[in-house]
């Protein structure tokens, strides 16, 4: 699922595949949020992990993965 999370004061939001569900990724941003964590942790399809402060957090949007497309072709 694709996730792109904007960061207060950043020019520029953080976009990443996850293997998370939405309601996983959902979860973790509610639970940012409301403080029960300070930092909101993501794991990216590679098994990276994206932390941010989750009182920098501006927005998340949750959306789903965009096919890759393979080889040569007209767009």
């Amino acid at each position: 699922m694709e996730v792109k999370i904007g960061v207060q004061h950043a020019p520029r939001e953080i976009v990443l595949e996850s293997g998370q569900s939405a309601e996983e990724v959902e979860k973790a941003v509610s639970e940012a949020l409301s403080g029960k964590t300070q930092l909101l942790s993501l794991v990216d399809e590679h098994g990276r992990k994206v932390l941010v402060p989750a009182d920098r957090l501006a927005y998340v949007e949750l959306g789903e993965p965009a096919p890759r497309k393979v080889g040569f072709g007209a767009l």
